[in-house]
């Protein structure tokens, strides 16, 4: 059989992560990044299927999807009941080849009652380790962690396969729950590098020099420490996202006189030209699972500034493909006074994230290894 045939006996279940939406990656402005993975297989497999937790509003993204069905809860049952009928009942209305798959841990517990009913192989796929989140957000003996790490354990343990975004997430997994190596896939996040690339913007000639960040505004993405680091720099910062913080986070621009644009969520395809109209990029978070935004920073040929944190430090050689610094605002402060300083600094590194993107994180290297684990749950 080829490689093409193989493929097109295929039916895709992919389950979202617990209580997210298609209209929830819209509302983020994320909807066509996650999607795009699977808008690349939709002409490959027979069918794939998004098992979401909207209700009916997600059906409007419909178009956006290139054949991808939408299963969501149409009728806004609740999640006890919804959950009962995708585990129990529309797992079953499936026949063929069919593989199941999680999108993040939260709620793959799910994905794997509904594929063990139906007797289907089922993949366990997640971007982060959750239970590593919840001891960082709570501390490593909560309640919180305990949980997060059992259902890990029950998900990773009863999987046909597993995908993460990192060799470090893969160890981490093998060590915790004693899963064979062979088990696991490293497959990270990709980049549209066709739309994420250097491009000239125009700027007045005396525009103030620019920093980007991208994220949620919460204490993970630490960006009260990077307000702190912008004063005296001179610099605009550009803050794309919301969260919590965000009112705290105005409040403090508005006592120290920064000059701060708050410019909400984007729509993904807006992202290149912020990053492109600005000096650098930031992500100074505290932890990350293998951050999206950095890698399309990248990506662009953007001088990027990461801290010290697990997640970034494994994508950012200091001083070849980027900048690392601490958590603290002095050290972000020295980065960014670095960075800021040395324009032939900054298209060196540029260039060279530029170059390690397109090496490690375009979509057709990902695509190819997502097939690869398909081969191997449907033989």
């Amino acid at each position: 059989m080829t490689g093409t045939d193989f493929l097109s006996e295929i039916h895709l279940v992919l389950f979202f992560t617990r209580g997210v939406s298609l209209n929830t990656w819209a509302e983020v402005g994320m909807l066509e990044r996650e999607a795009a993975l699977y808008r690349s297989l939709c002409p490959m497999l027979r069918r794939i299927t998004f098992v979401t937790y909207g209700d009916m509003r997600d059906l409007r993204h419909r178009d956006k999807l290139h054949g991808i069905d939408i299963l969501c809860n149409r009728r806004r049952l609740p999640l006890r009941w919804y959950t009962f009928m995708l585990t129990q009942l529309f797992a079953r209305q499936w026949s063929g080849k069919v593989i199941y798959k999680s999108n993040q841990v939260q709620g793959a517990e799910v994905a794997l009652r509904a594929a063990q009913n139906a007797g289907k192989p089922f993949i366990a796929r997640c971007g982060y380790l959750f239970s590593e989140f919840e001891e960082q957000r709570c501390g490593a003996n909560s309640p919180e962690a305990a949980r997060a790490a059992q259902l890990e354990k029950s998900v990773f343990t009863a999987a046909d396969h597993i995908i993460v975004t990192t060799p470090i997430m893969s160890a981490s997994i093998q060590k915790r729950y004693n899963i064979h190596p062979e088990s696991i896939t490293v497959i990270p996040n990709y980049v549209e590098t066709d739309i994420f690339q250097p491009q000239e913007m125009e700027r007045p000639p005396a525009t103030r020099q620019r920093i980007c960040f991208i994220g949620r505004l919460e204490a993970q993405k630490n960006p009260l420490a990077l307000l702190e680091a912008i004063k005296g720099s001179g610099a605009q910062l550009l803050v794309v996202g919301n969260g919590s913080l965000k009112e705290a986070m105005q409040a403090y621009v508005q006592e120290n006189n920064l000059d701060v644009q708050f410019l909400g969520n984007l729509p993904h395809r807006q992202l290149p030209d912020v990053i492109n109209s600005t000096d650098v990029f930031i992500l100074p978070s505290l932890y990350e699972g293998h951050p999206k935004t950095l890698i399309e920073a990248m990506s662009c040929g953007a001088a990027v500034i990461g801290a010290n944190s697990p997640g970034i430090r494994e994508i950012i050689t200091h001083g070849e493909n980027g900048w690392l610094c601490e958590t603290d605002a002095k050290s972000i402060h020295d980065a960014l006074t670095a960075l800021l300083s040395d324009a032939g600094l900054r298209k060196r590194l540029g260039s060279q994230a530029r170059q390690y993107a397109l090496a490690h994180f375009a979509l057709d290297q990902v695509l190819e290894l997502e097939i690869e684990v398909y081969r191997k749950v449907a033989a």
